[in-house]
Formats: structure tokens, C-alpha cells, sequence
């Protein structure tokens, strides 16, 4: 039997085949792409000056762009977002490199915060790219340890570390400068207090300053805990942004980091791909809603869950020219990855979570959670 001769695509199907092998070609390269050069770049059977006519229709509908009369077409924003949309799932990643991201990103542990950092930090290594990500509030946490340094005359900074590996810090007022020592009698009252365990021997005037830095501290500390009104964030990488020629521009570097420094707006672009419920994109004006300064900047984001809930989005910051099938596969791996050893975690180590604005949890019980060491080696 014959073969049916191949079809030959239309002249709307050619010209989409021209730019997405031109910003293929841009992408990998970083040059502007000249009819010669995509011509040796599987476009063989249409001449120079064809290619160059389909570069005037697409640089008439906004697509391409010259720097230079003579020079070559480079894309525009409209078309990466073309470019990114003819991307479908599913996103496959090649199984070497696979098989190194499980090795950071597959484990059980109690420690959390200190996984989804670490998770963080290896997506920014892998993608060159500054990562944040938004992740529910988990119970069954406490504090483990308090370190309390002097900032100046009046003001003390007191920092907890949590079992789950989180760090926060609050700043307490003092009438008088403390010294190192006056601290290190404080922290060993902290110590008494979460534990109750090896009561220091204060003086009655240490042990009422000791006090009333324990409830100052511990009761912000719970507040805080327990209004849990928007996600927690993790942020990490904004730095990896200066190995791209496109952030070398003073300008273009301080557009980036005003959006990454805007919590607020990262909060909403990750859930407003957790609505979506799946990977999202937003690729230069798109993120003019959120950061109007933002423009040679992509976000791509996706969501993660726990026992098939979605629970957060895990987002890459990086510039337009960004390597979109390397970082849709990157984030997709991870998201299962991440999905996986949360929920494998959370039930082997009989931990709850909740999204903000959830009901709360008695505010008595709530506190000894939080300050009170509950392991069961010292039930």
C-alpha cells in the first residue's frame, strides 16, 4: 500500500512553526535570529528571503522586534507567552537529572520548615532562578531553643527555633542595656520555662525581668501563631538572577528584587495558581497587576498538596529569556516530589496542617503546643 503523502501546513501553521523555532533558537543562543541562521536551523526548505517575509508579518503582529535595520529578530514578551502556551503536559525531565533532584527532594522528616527550604533552595540551584513559595501553617510544632542578642541600648533580639526547623524572631524592650551575661541568665529562664526543667538559681530581681520577657516574648509568639490570616512564605536565590546577561542592567535587576521583596504580591500570584490548580505563567505585562515595573521578568508557578489537597504553590522568578520546557519540567518533578514525602511526613509523624483563616485551635491547648516540648521521648 502507498503512504499518504505528508500534508503540507498551512501558511498560519508555517509561520507559527517559524517563531517558535526562532525563539527555540533565541532562547538557546541569546543572539538575534537572522533568516540565515534559521534557515540552517531546520527551516532548510524555505529560502532567506521567505523566512524573512514571515519575520515582517510576525514583527507587524507584535511578535518580533530588530535592535538594529540590519540586524536579526529577536522576540517579544507576546511571544514568549505563544511560545510557553504551545507547551503541554505532561513536562518530562531527563531521568539523570531526575534522579539527582529525588535525592534532595524525596525524604521523610519531622523537621519541616527545614525541608521546604531546603527544597527551596535546591529548585533556585537547578533553575539559576529565585524561588518563593507559600506553605500552611503546621501544628504539632514547639519551640526548642531561644537566643536573645543585644541590638542596641533598648532593644533585644529574641530568636526561636522550632522543632519542625523554623526561625523566628521578635524584638523586646529593656530600660536599661543588658549584658552578655544578664542574656545568657535570661535564655537559661527561657530554657526552665519550655522544658521545666533545671530551674536557674536567679535573683528575685533577675527572675521578674526574666519573667516578664518569657510572657512578652511567648505571648506575641502565640498571637501571631494563632492569627494566621495569609500563608507563610519562603523566599530564597534572588542572587542566582545576576548570572543572566538580561539582569546585568542596573534598572532590570532592581525591577526584579522590588517584586521579589513584595510579599504581598508574591502571595498573590501563588494562590492565584493554587485557584488555577495547576502550572501558571506570567511572562512580562502579565505581572503588570502585580509589580508595574516587573516587565523583563517570568514567573511560572505551580501547586503542591498533601494527601491530594492542594495546600501552596511553589513559584521561579526569573527573566523572559528562561528556558521554559527546563523549568515547566523542573517544577512539575518537584511539586510530585514535594506532594509526596509532605504527606508520607505529616502521616508517619502525626502532624496536622491548616490554611489561613482556618477555625483555630483553643487558645490554651494552642499555647502549650507551641511552648511546650512534646516528643514522645520525654511523654
Amino acid at each position: 500500500m502507498k503512504p499518504l503523502p505528508q500534508k503540507k501546513p498551512s501558511k498560519d501553521e508555517r509561520e507559527k512553526l517559524i517563531l517558535i523555532g526562532l525563539v527555540e533558537l533565541y532562547l538557546k543562543t541569546g543572539k538575534p535570529v537572522g533568516s540565515h541562521t534559521l534557515q540552517e536551523n531546520g527551516f532548510s526548505s524555505l529560502s532567506p528571503a521567505t523566512l524573512r517575509n514571515y519575520f515582517s508579518k510576525l514583527e507587524e503582529q507584535g511578535l518580533l522586534k530588530q535592535q538594529h535595520s540590519s540586524g536579526g529578530r529577536i522576540p517579544t514578551n507576546l511571544a514568549y507567552r505563544m511560545y510557553a502556551d504551545t507547551l503541554a503536559p505532561p513536562y518530562s525531565m531527563d531521568e539523570e537529572e531526575k534522579k539527582q533532584l529525588a535525592k534532595s527532594l524525596v525524604q521523610e522528616t519531622r523537621e519541616i520548615h527545614s525541608y521546604l527550604q531546603k527544597c527551596a533552595d535546591t529548585l533556585s540551584d537547578l533553575s539559576q532562578g529565585a524561588v518563593f513559595l507559600s506553605l500552611p501553617r503546621f501544628d504539632q510544632d514547639f519551640v526548642l531553643d531561644v537566643k536573645l542578642v543585644n541590638i542596641d541600648t533598648h532593644r533585644i533580639l529574641c530568636v526561636f527555633v522550632t522543632d519542625f526547623g523554623n526561625i523566628l524572631t521578635e524584638t523586646l524592650y529593656t530600660d536599661k542595656k543588658l549584658s552578655s551575661f544578664d542574656l545568657k541568665r535570661i535564655e537559661q529562664y527561657f530554657h526552665f520555662k519550655i522544658t521545666n526543667l533545671s530551674k536557674p538559681a536567679l535573683s528575685e530581681e533577675e527572675e521578674k525581668r526574666a519573667l516578664s520577657f518569657y510572657n512578652e516574648a511567648m505571648l506575641r509568639h502565640i498571637v501571631n501563631y494563632s492569627n494566621f490570616s495569609s500563608s507563610d512564605l519562603i523566599k530564597t536565590g534572588f542572587s542566582k538572577m545576576l548570572h543572566y546577561p538580561d539582569f546585568n542592567d542596573a534598572s532590570s535587576l532592581a525591577n526584579g528584587l522590588s517584586l521579589f521583596e513584595n510579599t504581598e504580591a508574591l502571595r498573590a500570584l501563588l494562590t492565584e495558581c493554587l485557584h488555577k490548580k495547576e502550572l501558571t505563567y506570567w511572562i512580562g505585562d502579565d505581572l503588570a497587576p502585580f509589580s508595574s515595573h516587573a516587565m523583563s521578568c517570568t514567573v511560572i508557578a505551580t501547586p503542591y498538596s498533601i494527601h491530594q489537597n492542594i495546600v501552596g504553590s511553589l513559584g521561579i522568578l526569573c527573566p523572559n529569556r528562561i528556558s521554559y520546557k527546563k523549568i515547566f519540567a523542573l517544577l512539575s518533578t518537584a511539586q510530585e516530589m514535594i506532594s509526596d514525602s509532605l504527606t508520607q511526613s505529616l502521616y508517619k509523624f502525626k502532624i496536622s496542617y491548616r490554611a489561613p483563616n482556618s477555625a483555630q485551635l483553643d487558645f490554651k491547648r494552642q499555647a502549650l503546643l507551641l511552648v511546650e516540648n512534646k516528643t514522645p521521648q520525654q511523654e
